[in-house]
């Protein structure tokens, strides 16, 4: 018998056909190795207890769970609800996930810990996550990206991290998780990779989920306390799908509503984009099989978003599975789209969004406006915008 949604991976780490574990002979002693501590922690009452006490006292958790009166009332439709992980400490939903690793990594005997990153938040939170448990940290991250997030750039150097800078390929966040595996194949002795999605080879699609599911949890709560009742819809960006496999896994066994929103660029036409469900196809790519944007020759294709952290040109295979089901529902915003709702959320809420969440606060504005005000959204604000308002400025031609 099948299993159902949540019961999933099975013992090799396969969502039905996607997943596994693609990679080269050296790194599987390593994946071994952190399945292993994985199983052993994730059941261990002190890990356990440290890990929230963290999440309590460090994080800031649970955020909250805000109504968005005003955008309601603007828009006329569903009443509008956003789950506020740009509250959390270092300001996004990475912070979940990096600072368990980090304890997972001090707890193995690591001495170094290595991460990727695309808009700069995992780097700003692995980098918190390794001062706070005294281990050496390096992040990689692409030239393109470093341009675009130089203030979080700063920030990991500040927590005392090396930031090495990749100015090959695409110079994004690909090439940047290239450049970390190269790094954790030479010094996987002594180095744990802080993987910041629900990608790559197995386990971490399983453990990544697993430590942002808090997300999805504490909003089941939140809303049944405000409303009595569960939302019809949830909205969340996707790019690796991290902070959207947070909001929904907790929701999986309900009949709701819950869609993914990628990265649409400059429309699908155009080649310019990181929507891999509306213009990818079946593929492996740095250790898991999954939709990925790529040609008939299997070569990865160039991607663009206005987003640092959605610029990506695959997606987790959790969401590829859960898209055959049924069960998710996948679109995308485009810049423009994303840009607009960036500024609308700023005027009507007083709250500058991450440009990756503005991708699901422009489908939450779609969505709600066509639904009866009875109706309940909840959109995950992954992120908050301060790091995106100099890339914002220079966009619209301001000088900061």
């Amino acid at each position: 018998m099948e299993n159902k949604p949540g019961k999933y991976p099975d013992m090799k780490g396969h969502f039905g056909q996607y997943g596994g574990r693609f990679v080269p002979e050296t790194l599987m002693p390593a994946l071994i190795e952190l399945e292993k501590a994985y199983n052993k922690y994730k059941k261990d009452r002190t890990f356990l207890n440290e890990l929230e006490a963290l999440q309590k006292d460090f994080i800031g958790r649970p955020t909250p769970l805000y109504f968005a009166r005003n955008l309601t009332e603007a828009l006329g439709g569903a009443k509008i609800y956003l789950k506020r992980e740009d509250l959390c400490h270092t300001g996004a939903h990475k912070i979940n996930n990096a600072i368990a690793q980090a304890l997972l990594a001090k707890r193995m005997g690591k001495t170094r810990i290595i991460a990727e990153t695309g808009a700069g938040q995992h780097g700003v939170a692995t980098a918190t996550g390794a001062a706070l448990t005294g281990i050496e940290c390096e992040i990689y991250m692409g030239s393109e990206d470093i341009r675009r997030q130089s203030l979080n750039v700063f920030r990991m150097r500040l927590l005392g991290a090396k930031v090495t800078e990749v100015n090959v390929g695409s110079k994004t966040l690909k090439d940047a998780i290239n450049e970390a595996l190269r790094d954790w194949t030479t010094n996987v002795g002594n180095t744990h990779y802080v993987l910041g999605t629900v990608f790559g080879p197995h386990p971490y699609p399983l453990m990544v989920r697993d430590f942002q599911s808090v997300i999805g949890r504490e909003a089941r709560q939140q809303i049944l306390k405000a409303e009595k009742r569960l939302p019809d819809c949830l909205i969340a960006c996707v790019g690796g799908g991290s902070n959207s496999i947070g909001l929904f896994h907790a929701f999986l066994k309900d009949n709701i509503k819950m869609i993914g929103v990628e990265a649409g660029g400059e429309g699908i036409r155009s080649g310019r984009h990181a929507a891999r469900f509306a213009g990818g196809s079946l593929g492996i790519f740095q250790g898991c099989k999954s939709y990925l944007l790529q040609d008939k020759d299997g070569n990865v294709l160039g991607t663009h978003s206005v987003s640092a952290g959605l610029d990506y040109a695959s997606v987790g295979p959790e969401h590829c599975y859960l898209r055959d089901l049924n069960k998710i529902e996948y679109t995308y915003a485009t810049d423009t789209e994303a840009l607009k709702a960036f500024e609308v959320l700023s005027k009507t809420e007083g709250i500058i969004p991450a440009l990756e969440s503005a991708h699901a606060i422009a489908e939450g504005i779609k969505t709600a406006s066509s639904m009866p005000r009875s109706s309940i959204i909840i959109i995950n604000l992954s992120g908050r915008g301060d790091k995106d308002v100099q890339e914002v400025a220079r966009i619209k031609g301001i000088n900061l």
